[in-house]
């Protein structure tokens, strides 16, 4: 993707007050929060509705309480109680915590389905969704180099260019585009290579048995071709639908020595056989085969605002390093810059307005800066198997203390008073170095 001129000419221009680039749940988010505080907004989506991501699928409570703020309608949705742990011979029965801050249910939606219900919510709420619309390259001005608007050309139902093309103009965009992000690329901001990277495959199989817990599994055990026991790089996870499937996956992070080097989807293939007489998995192929994205952890592209152009979700790495999930980070960005922009946008001055647009980057390190901090030195310690062979062996029979890791891995403290340990991973996060 390359950057165009403003002068650049387009068969047909289009005006709005705020242009998200990509309808995943961070763009979507934006879209939504901006349209509600009464701004016209563009959301410009490359695929058509219904379309499928990469993902787990599973929604902490974190990501339960954005979607009860956006308004969204979860009725149906498949509902988790907890966690279930295994690992180092142990299985461990975690609830999710329940307190003034967050609910006590997860829930599991396919992304397809998710992705879908919140674009239309946007799309609700007044945002003009333009789905089959591929954005080619920002629009810079001539004179100050600053983002205000991208090109985009038009598709046809079979994702092929129609020769028709747009440009988008408006004071501010958002690429909310995924961990590429070509817009942010485009435009001078890559990827950070001081940041944990990861690798995610997954597929969706039909199972008989019915589950209300997440099961993740901290070593994947499977049997080499001699038949003798063998422990596979990574970790695992089932997480059960609402339609007798479950969605099966694996991770790896670039801590690992193992990380690039191995068969993720082979991996994955034999460590499914091993846990079949459980869990009686069978691949829905109609889903589509196993298949792998990238987890951009931690803030990975930097700076998340500058010259007009705003990062939220993967584009910017808003990936928890401590267990891969990005879906609540995106929505909460979504929620922080629509406030951002929209107060901006109603500043009169120039100046006034650039000052408000240039808090977004102070806003999100000090809501999620020092927690990422703590989850890259987390990624990078388990990165050694010896530690996560001995965490795995002495920790989790430590019943009192895995509570505490729960909390703390998928961010659900109590954000005022509380227990001790909700006391202590504030304070954790407060004094550590911003990510």
């Amino acid at each position: 993707m390359t950057s165009a001129p403003e002068s650049s000419a387009a068969v047909r221009a289009e005006h709005a007050d705020v242009i998200v680039v990509g309808a995943g749940p961070g763009g979507s988010a934006t879209a939504a929060y901006l349209a509600n505080h009464g701004l016209d907004v563009a959301l410009i989506e490359k695929a058509t509705f219904p379309r499928d991501k990469i993902c787990g699928d599973g929604l902490t409570p974190r990501a339960v309480k954005e979607l009860i703020r956006l308004g969204i309608d979860t009725t149906g949705w498949a509902r988790t109680r907890g966690l279930r742990i295994l690992g180092g011979g142990h299985t461990l029965t975690l609830d999710w915590p329940d307190n003034g801050t967050f609910p006590g249910y997860g829930l599991v939606r396919t992304r397809a389905q998710l992705d879908e219900t919140l674009a239309r919510h946007a799309q609700a709420r007044g945002a003009q969704l333009h789905e089959r619309t591929s954005v080619t390259a920002p629009i810079l001005d001539d004179r100050t180099g600053r983002v205000v608007g991208v090109s985009a050309k038009l598709l046809d139902e079979r994702g092929r260019a129609t020769g028709e093309q747009v440009a988008y103009r408006a004071p501010v965009v958002v690429a909310a585009d995924g961990v590429s992000s070509r817009l942010a690329t485009a435009v001078g901001r890559h990827k950070r290579e001081d940041r944990v990277m990861g690798v995610a495959v997954r597929a969706y199989y039909h199972t008989p048995k019915r589950d209300d817990y997440l099961e993740s599994h901290l070593e994947l055990w499977t049997t080499d071709d001699a038949g003798e026991r063998m422990l596979m790089p990574g970790y695992g996870w089932l997480f059960p639908l609402e339609d007798g499937r479950t969605n099966v996956g694996l991770g790896i992070l670039d801590t690992s020595s193992a990380f690039g080097k191995t068969d993720y989807k082979d991996v994955m293939r034999r460590w499914v056989d091993s846990i079949s007489d459980t869990w009686h998995l069978e691949l829905d192929t109609s889903a589509g085969p196993i298949r792998g994205a990238a987890l951009p952890m931690g803030f990975n592209r930097t700076p998340v605002y500058a010259d007009g152009l705003f990062l939220v979700g993967d584009a910017a790495g808003m990936v928890n390093p401590f267990n891969g999930e990005g879906i609540d980070y995106a929505l909460e960005a979504g929620r922080l810059s629509a406030d951002v922009i929209s107060q901006a946008l109603r500043r009169r001055d120039d100046a006034a307005r650039e000052r408000a647009l240039a808090a977004y980057p102070k806003i999100v390190k000090d809501e999620l800066g020092g927690y990422f901090t703590l989850g890259r030195w987390f990624a990078r310690a388990i990165g050694n198997p010896e530690v996560m062979r001995l965490a795995t062996k002495y920790g989790l029979p430590r019943t009192s203390l895995m509570p505490f890791l729960l909390k703390i891995m998928a961010n659900l403290p109590e954000a005022h008073g509380g227990r001790a340990d909700d006391r202590l991973i504030r304070a954790l996060s407060r004094i550590v170095p911003d990510a």
